[in-house]
This record gives C-alpha cells, sequence and structure tokens, in this order.
C-alpha cells in the first residue's frame, strides 16, 4: 500500500515559524481532541523554540504543556524537536543531562523524537539516540538540509547512514531554509530509499513555494510522511497547508485518507485565533523568494524580524539578509539551523547594528568557532578565527564536544535547591537557569501564573485568591498596550501582578512601579544621561560612558553565582570582559575598548536595558 501519513506541525515548528513561538496553551486546549480525531500520523508539538519560548515570553511551564496536550490527545503520538546534545538549548549539556531529559520527554507525553544535529556532526546525537531507544522511543535521524560548496548527496548519504548505525528507526530530510527543489528532492529521496533502505519523511519550509512540488516529488521517489501545518498557519515561513496536500492526493494511490471537512473546520478554529491575536499569516514576499541567495530558514526570519523590531532596527532587515551569507561562509557554512542559526543571524545583527564587524562576539559564536558545537563543515576565514579566539586554542578535533559539558544533574539540583519540586523543575534549570528560576521563584507558593487564555480572558490570577479584581486587569492591559508604558506591577492580597505588553504574570520577586520605556532608534546617538555621580556631584569630564550597543538584559557575572566581571575601583585592559548582555537568546559579552579604572556601575544586576542605556563610567586614565 502507497498510503502517505502526515505529521502536523501546528502546535510547534508552524508558530514558531510565523509567530515567534507566542501561541499559549489556552489557544491550543479548545481544538485538541479534534485534531487528535484527524488521523494524523503525528503531532509535532514540543521542543526546539516552544520550551524556552513558554517561559521567556509566556510565563508558562513547558512541562505543563506537554502533560496537557497529552491527556487532549491519547490517540495520535506526539513528537518533538531534540537538537541533539544541545537539547532544546543553544549549547551542549552534560551526558548525564541529556540522558535524564529524553526519558523525561518521554514519561511526560513524546513518542517521537525528531533527533539532529545542525552540523550533522554524528558525535553530537549519540547520546541522545542512545537514550532515546533505551526509554523506548521513535528515533528519527535527521539530515539538516543546506546548500554550499562542501554539502553533497554524498554527504548526506554518509550522514544517513551514520544515523542509521545509530539506531535511527527513519531518516528525516530537514529542509528548515526552503532550499530544496523538486527534482532534487527525487533525486535525494531516491539515493537515501536505495543506499539506506529506511523510511523516509521530508519536511520542507514553504518559503520560496517548492515545498509543495518537493512533496509530490518525494512521495514519488517513495518518502512515506510530510510535514504540513493547519492552512491558517501554513505557506511563508511555515510548511505546506495540509488541506492543499491531502486533497492533492486524493484519489490517488497515495491517498492520506484524512477527511478534508474536518480538517476545514479545525482551519477556522484557528483562524479565529488568528484574527483574535492579531497574527500574521504565511505569505510569500520577494524577500522570501529570495531564500536561495541569502538561504535564511522560516523560524529564523521570522526572530530575525523580532529581534530587529525589539532593538527599533527593524528598517535594517535587507541589510541583515545581506551581512548572513558572508558571515556563514567566513565560519564554515554551518547549516542555518538552531542553534547556529542563531549563532550566525546574531552575528550578523550585531555586526549591522554596531557598525564594526566582529568586534561584539556572543560566547556561543566564540564557542563554535573554537569547535565546542562540533566539526564546521567547511575551512573558515584564518582572519576571523584570530581575532576571535586570540590566544584560545581551539578543541582538538578527535574530543566529541559533548564530553567536555560536566555538569550533572546533581549539581543542578544542589544549586537550585528547594525551589525545584521535580526533576522536571530541575532540567528546566538547568537548560534555562535565569528563566526558570524566576519562574519557580514566583511559583514557590502556589502562585500561579495569570496569563491570558482564550484571547483576552484571565483564567487566574493566584491559586485560591480572589481578591484580584479580574476586570481592572483587563482595564489596566487595555490602557499599557496602548501606551509608551512597558509594564505596571500592583501589589493586593497578598500577591504582586505585573502588567505588560503582550499579557500578565504573578510574580513575587519584582517591586510596584510603572516603567515607561523610550522607543531610541539604534541609529541615533545614545540617550542623554546627566552627569551625575551617585552623592549628586558633578562626574568628572574626562569619564566615559560604556553603553548598551543592544536591547537586552544586563548581568554583572557569566552565570548565577559566579564572581561579577567588574566593580568599582577596579583597573581594567583592553577587550576585557565587563558584563554580559543577554540578547536575542544569547549571552554576549561586552568588552572594554580601552584600559582605565571602573567608576560607576549604572545598572542593577538582571536589569532590561535599552539602546544606549549607560552601563559604567569608567576613567581612561592610568591606575595610579
Amino acid at each position: 500500500m502507497a498510503r502517505v501519513f502526515i505529521t502536523d506541525t501546528t502546535l510547534r515548528d508552524a508558530h514558531q515559524s510565523l509567530w515567534a513561538t507566542r501561541m499559549r496553551l489556552g489557544d491550543m486546549l479548545p481544538i485538541l481532541e479534534k485534531m487528535d480525531s484527524v488521523g494524523y500520523w503525528s503531532l509535532e508539538v514540543w521542543g526546539g523554540a516552544t520550551f524556552d519560548a513558554a517561559l521567556r515570553f509566556l510565563d508558562e511551564n513547558p512541562w505543563d504543556r506537554l502533560r496537557a496536550i497529552k491527556r487532549h490527545c491519547p490517540n495520535t503520538p506526539l513528537q518533538m524537536l531534540l537538537r541533539g546534545q544541545n537539547l532544546v538549548g543553544y549549547r551542549h549539556y552534560s551526558d548525564d543531562l541529556c540522558r535524564r531529559f529524553v526519558f523525561a520527554a518521554k514519561r511526560n507525553g513524546i513518542d517521537v523524537f525528531r533527533n539532529f544535529d545542525a552540523l550533522n556532526d554524528i558525535r553530537n546525537v549519540q547520546v541522545t539516540a542512545e537514550a532515546i531507544k533505551e526509554c523506548g522511543g521513535l528515533f528519527e535521524g535527521a539530515l539538516s538540509y543546506t546548500v554550499s560548496p562542501v554539502h553533497t548527496l554524498d554527504s548526506y548519504i554518509e550522514h544517513a547512514q551514520e544515523l542509521k548505525d545509530a539506531g535511527a528507526d527513519l531518516i528525516g530530510i530537514k529542509d528548515m531554509a526552503g532550499m530544496l527543489t523538486p527534482f532534487r528532492t527525487e533525486k535525494m529521496v531516491a539515493a537515501l530509499k536505495k543506499e539506506i533502505g529506511l523510511p523516509i519523511r521530508v519536511h520542507c519550509h514553504y518559503i520560496g513555494g517548492m515545498a509543495p512540488m518537493n512533496y509530490l516529488k518525494a512521495i514519488e521517489a517513495g518518502a512515506q510522511i510530510v510535514d504540513t501545518a493547519v492552512v491558517a498557519l501554513a505557506f511563508g515561513n511555515s510548511q505546506p497547508a495540509v488541506e492543499m496536500i491531502v486533497a492533492a492526493l486524493k484519489e490517488s494511490k497515495y491517498d492520506t485518507g484524512i477527511d478534508l471537512e474536518l480538517l476545514f473546520e479545525i482551519a477556522e478554529y484557528w483562524e479565529d485565533v488568528r484574527i483574535r491575536n492579531n497574527f500574521k499569516r504565511g505569505v510569500t514576499s520577494l524577500m522570501h523568494m529570495e531564500v536561495f541567495s541569502h538561504q535564511v530558514p522560516g523560524g529564523m526570519l521570522s526572530n530575525l524580524l523580532s529581534q530587529l523590531e525589539l532593538q527599533n532596527a527593524s528598517d535594517r532587515l535587507a541589510d541583515v539578509l545581506e551581512e548572513i551569507p558572508r558571515v556563514r561562509a567566513e565560519v564554515g557554512y554551518p547549516p542555518l539551523v538552531t542553534p547556529l542559526s542563531q549563532i550566525v543571524g546574531t552575528q550578523a545583527v550585531i555586526n549591522v547594528l554596531t557598525g564594526k564587524r566582529w568586534n561584539i562576539v556572543p560566547q556561543e559564536m566564540k564557542d563554535y568557532i573554537r569547535g565546542l558545537y562540533g566539526r564546521a563543515p567547511g575551512p573558515m576565514d584564518t582572519d576571523v578565527v584570530a581575532k576571535v579566539l586570540g590566544e584560545t586554542a581551539p578543541l582538538d578535533p578527535d574530543v566529541r564536544p559533548g564530553s567536555i559539558a560536566k555538569t550533572t544533574y546533581a549539581d543542578v539540583e544542589a544549586e537550585i535547591g528547594d525551589l525545584a519540586k521535580s526533576e522536571e523543575d530541575v532540567l528546566m534549570y538547568a537548560l534555562f537557569p535565569n528563566e526558570a528560576r524566576a519562574y519557580l521563584t514566583a511559583n514557590k507558593d502556589g502562585l500561579k501564573n495569570a496569563v491570558f487564555m482564550m484571547g483576552e480572558e484571565i483564567k487566574s490570577a493566584k491559586e485560591g485568591d480572589q481578591s484580584m479584581d479580574v476586570n481592572q486587569i483587563k482595564e489596566l492591559v487595555k490602557i499599557i498596550e496602548a501606551s509608551d508604558v512597558s509594564e505596571i506591577v500592583i501589589e493586593e492580597g497578598g500577591a504582586k501582578i505585573a502588567i505588560r505588553k503582550g499579557g500578565v504574570s504573578a510574580s513575587e520577586a519584582v517591586p510596584v512601579a510603572v516603567a515607561p520605556t523610550a522607543a531610541t532608534s539604534p541609529s541615533a546617538a545614545p540617550a542623554v544621561v546627566a552627569a551625575q555621580s551617585p552623592n549628586g556631584d558633578q562626574r568628572p569630564s574626562e569619564w566615559k560612558q560604556v553603553t548598551a550597543p543592544m536591547v537586552g538584559t544586563f548581568y554583572r557575572a557569566p552565570s548565577p553565582g559566579a564572581p561579577e566581571f567588574v566593580s568599582v575601583g577596579d583597573a581594567i585592559n583592553v577587550n576585557q570582559p565587563l558584563c554580559i548582555l543577554e540578547a536575542m537568546k544569547l549571552m554576549n559579552e561586552i568588552t572594554a575598548e580601552e584600559s582605565g579604572v571602573i567608576k560607576e556601575v549604572c545598572v542593577g544586576d538582571a536589569t532590561p536595558v535599552e539602546y544606549g542605556t549607560v552601563l559604567f563610567y569608567y576613567d581612561p586614565a592610568p591606575s595610579s
């Protein structure tokens, strides 16, 4: 039988690609029963950016989300995207943490693990592959597809064989940038079927419009599974519409057997969600069509737009898209898939916004160039390597990168202490310590997140507390959305409620405050700050400022509990790290441009800052 099977990506990749991963659990729950009845091969619901986005932006526990979806979808296998040794983060985690995470994901509801490495380095998927097989999950070994002088059909077949040897149950072609073309797809699927012999799944992003044609040629060549999304979250950066593919295969030997009318009922629900939340529809523009030039994947393009909007620099998108291929070539043509898409894209954004190429380099890019993410597909630019690494030696190529990550589960369990109530809490902290600690602190006494679920309906403010005036909160939300105020925190009935653009959350960790924000353009001069020292005296004229080169969160130490980079009175040298500015999901070291002495630290630890915010004052004169 030649029936083709469908995986629905609506609850993961589709909204990550189109809606910047801002879909809430409350929007999912009402329609899950119908989606569960469709007869999909699987529902992709977890992993990728959905884990940290739930914590960072939605005040939702990603484990709670997975468990809730599993309860509502008992009949359909649930699938996740697993970044090999990176799990759902942006760096390598220890073998111990990787194994525990895979087992926990399986225990909480995941059946199918799409396991891949951004560099197609088999060493980076071996540990998670073993764990998937041990816990009884289905292991899809995915090829990160891209086009470059060093990526050939033979190289993909070689990696597919490595994945098969590691225990893969099927091979996935992960075309995250929409770079596949129909006849290339046919050739690749046919070669994989002949040489590898495992079932083949094809995953394409629509972007340049090739995806539906790719699917038909893939199916004719023997692919058994293709990925689609409901029409309200299809096209553009996302996958092709399920309705389109199901209709195209009707009355053929590949007929999916899926009820098209049921799909339309589900689509109507998601269209209402899209309109209610003012989410964008997937479209293919000239910029998307130029993917065959800039090679930027759908999810990456969506995140780039969000990043530039946050930096008040949307007008610089064309410059960033021009910079990305240049950066990519300089660092050995890595496939633009997370985390490398994030690392390359962020470096391009920083290069463009600061006007100084490779002057600020996120730690993640330094680690990649050093070899900590795995083997680069091609040679790197020697001048860039020398500038970024300096005297630091690259990793021995014979050392498996994941083996040098030594932080164990016991280490992070001891660090988070009583805030963690379960193994899942500890793993959440291990992956995203700052976000997890804030979430767990806010919820340590049963305080539940007050989130908008089903549009503007507030499901809860505090467990068992009826003192919150929900109508008053709704009115405050309307005011904040229409103003320049970014957040209001009110205290009432023993709880604190933070009301901010895009949602509401309960918190005990923030003081009552109203904080207006300035919409400063990165192309403008930094905001003028009164030259007053803390005691009211005028600062000496020779003191200089270190300002934030982007919007982000200021950290005085490289990690929680670590010593601070600098304090008042410290002598500093050129290129010495002064602080971390977390921006665009990466930790960016801000370094000294000249020697001197720190005279003032102007920002509190873990404080959000705007572009141009003064972080330090220093005296450039030699210390006496």
